[in-house]
């Protein structure tokens, strides 16, 4: 049986390396969101109600609550809890010994924090996808970390305790229900662009911030783009099953098929850190064989010499190859391929009705319950086999407690986790055990489990709605406010950012879809910008001199809706091409009846001026902090983290290496003696991993 060692590893390090980049890129906008004077000051959501103060910690559990004795206020703590995740999850990314329990609890505790806070702005499925993988990693993570390479105590297991793989079993089936949800709510919601496979026609110029890449992308064949919305069916919806397979290569057949997927959307896409997230969830499909053989360790297979074994390995690869072939079947048969040889293409459609899939889904969304509870349960039996199998009164006594409570805590968290599965078919929910419910609403403040579905519709169909920001000094002449990365200027190409995830650019996009009455931040935003408000201005540009109002606030400002669309290849010096649309927001001016009136109705106008900070030592140390990293973009200091990153690793590889490559002397003392006898073919022998080991010939 193959063990979990490794990617439980690369598990651990890729959750601290996304929490780096998750608290990296917040900190960079929390004045402008958050700030006192922000768009959505933090302040106002976290007010004593009168409770007491564990009652208060436990309905709104974040640890800003503790800001104020400090001598600091929301946003401030909001700030020192970001660096200070920022801080411990490199920390943990680089060292080993700190990938323990303690340190990931800290940083979901800190994320969790911030969710509280974060209002629109943190209201994205990958929040939420984060929480509640960190939350795994306080299960997978141990107690402790031994430093690597040294061995487990003589009582344990082949170094690894019994229970360490039941939690990380968790993180596959979040995978699971991550990605077959995502592929179900695309049928289930009725889109035409997904049900006539056209999807991929409008999702690369149409989705938040496409990258240069997209724009290529967005010209393929029309017949590429429906034949990769059937290979996104097939890789979201009929292969997560096999992330459950008793056969290890299917499971590594589904492994790199999602690794397609997300990389694919990386290269088109800005969706920060959520598709690295996802990869780190793939980990869970890999054993340690897979990945010390990927490393290029030696290692002796044994084929089977028996002929039940024999039979057993024959039965596997037809078992392997009937799976492929019934992949295959289903997607040529539901989505009726035909290929073109005379026009080197291939014709796809859909080929069941809406009334078929709902039957199908209501049929299948139970067993795929049962096949989850399973695969636990087999994890369960095989977690006590090897307990049975630990030396040691004392060892197993422990051993005994740690399963106990790790397998507890598995099986709750698997619980939870169903009620938010069933909302992909409503009669299943319906019939859910009542116990699941109640367990789930006990802990749901503390988004320990959360139900996913992305792309749900397709926006855009008849051209990227988009919101372009204007100011004037006097209501005649208007010049346009450009963001740094959203679509605005024509001639400017789409930018890379990720893995950072600019949240107003991401915001105005969802604000283009409806009128503005449905983004009530918007109207903040308005009035920050007329009021000239510096850390507001820097979500827009952080090099204040490309700002057109740098000197001056603008008199009045007003948006207006535009259409986008990709340029075509001819089309010279441009990426875009729009077409205005209509007036979004009204030209307004500071004291307007109009901006009052809405500033009352979202409850956005400051009814209490903001106390001044305290001139405490740790605020001081904060804004010192701030004005060193104000003047770099959030995508350059992501980066430059994961360079850093990069380069010590490799120091540490080199440092490592070197300080465990034995001296000159040590390898002469170490050296075997020569066998005079030893025969000069045996001497020569090539030094094969396949091959097995050679003894020389004595001479009689």
């Amino acid at each position: 049986m193959a063990g979990s060692g490794v990617p439980r590893q690369l598990f651990l390090q890729g959750v601290a390396a996304v929490y780096m980049f998750a608290f990296a890129s917040l900190y960079m906008q929390i004045p402008g969101l958050y700030g006192s004077r922000g768009i959505l000051p933090a302040r106002r959501t976290l007010r004593p109600q009168g409770k007491g103060r564990w009652q208060q910690l436990w309905e709104t559990p974040s640890l800003l609550w503790e800001a104020p004795r400090l001598g600091l206020d929301t946003a401030q703590g909001l700030e020192l809890l970001s660096l200070l995740g920022t801080l411990l999850a490199l920390s943990a990314l680089l060292l080993r010994p700190l990938r323990h329990r303690l340190t990931y609890l800290l940083l979901w505790a800190a994320y969790l924090s911030v969710c509280q806070v974060g209002q629109v702005f943190l209201y994205f499925q990958w929040d939420s996808l984060l929480l509640e993988t960190g939350f795994l990693a306080v299960l997978v993570a141990p107690l402790w970390q031994r430093p690597f390479g040294k061995q487990a105590p003589q009582g344990e297991l082949a170094g690894a305790a019994p229970h360490e793989a039941l939690p990380f079993w968790l993180v596959r089936w979040l995978l699971f229900r991550l990605m077959f949800a995502s592929g179900v709510v695309k049928l289930t919601s009725r889109c035409p662009a997904w049900w006539g496979l056209t999807a991929l026609t409008y999702h690369y110029e149409t989705q938040c911030l496409p990258t240069p890449a997209a724009w290529f992308a967005h010209h393929l064949p029309v017949w590429l783009h429906k034949l990769s919305v059937a290979a996104t069916f097939l890789i979201e919806i009929a292969v997560p099953p096999l992330f459950f397979a008793p056969l290890r290569r299917l499971r590594l057949a589904a492994f790199y098929s999602q690794v397609l997927l997300q990389v694919l959307i990386i290269i088109t896409g800005n969706y920060n850190f959520f598709n690295l997230l996802t990869l780190v969830l793939s980990t869970s499909l890999l054993d340690d064989w897979h990945l010390r053989a990927e490393q290029g360790h030696c290692r002796h297979r044994k084929l089977p010499t028996s002929w039940p074994k024999t039979l057993l390995s024959w039965l596997a690869r037809l078992l392997e190859l009937g799976v492929y072939g019934l992949l295959a079947y289903g997607t040529t048969h539901y989505f009726n391929l035909e290929v073109d040889w005379e026009q080197h293409s291939v014709h796809t459609r859909t080929n069941f009705t809406f009334h078929q899939f709902s039957q199908w889904l209501k049929a299948v969304t139970l067993p795929t319950m049962w096949l989850g509870g399973a695969s636990l349960t087999w994890e369960l039996l095989t977690a006590l086999w090897r307990w049975t199998q630990v030396r040691g009164w004392l060892w197993r006594l422990w051993s005994a407690v740690q399963l106990f409570v790790l397998g507890m805590a598995t099986v709750a968290m698997f619980t939870i986790s169903l009620v938010p599965y069933s909302y992909v078919e409503p009669d299943t929910h319906g019939r859910l055990w009542t116990g699941a419910h109640r367990l789930f609403s006990s802990v749901e403040h503390l988004q320990l489990a959360s139900s996913y579905g992305l792309f749900r519709r397709m926006t855009g169909l008849g051209g990227r709605p988009e919101v372009v920001l204007e100011g004037s000094y006097d209501g005649h002449q208007w010049t346009e406010i450009e963001f740094m990365y959203k679509p605005g200027n024509l001639s400017r190409p789409p930018p890379i950012v990720v893995p950072h995830q600019p949240r107003l650019d991401w915001q105005m996009w969802f604000a283009a879809l409806g009128p503005h009455t449905h983004s009530p931040w918007f109207t903040s935003l308005v009035l920050r910008l007329l009021q000239g408000e510096e850390a507001v201005i820097r979500l827009i540009q952080n090099d204040l001199t490309r700002y057109p109002f740098h000197k001056q606030p603008p008199t009045y400002v007003r948006a207006q809706r535009y259409k986008y669309w990709f340029s075509q290849p001819g089309e010279q010096s441009l990426w875009w091409r729009r077409q205005w649309v209509e007036q979004f927001f009204p030209p307004v001016t500071l004291g307007d009846p109009t901006l009052e009136m809405l500033l009352t109705q979202f409850g956005l106008k400051d009814k209490s001026p903001p106390r001044p900070p305290s001139p405490s030592f740790l605020s001081q140390a904060l804004h010192w902090v701030r004005t060193q990293l104000s003047p770099l973009e959030a995508p350059v200091l992501l980066w430059g983290l994961l360079v850093a990153v990069g380069a010590i690793t490799v120091v540490q590889t080199l440092f490592l290496s070197h300080a465990s490559a034995p001296s000159k002397e040590e390898k002469h003392k170490k050296a075997p003696k020569k066998d005079p006898g030893a025969t000069e073919q045996a001497t020569s022998a090539p030094n094969n991993c396949s091959s097995g080991p050679r003894f020389p010939r004595r001479k009689k």
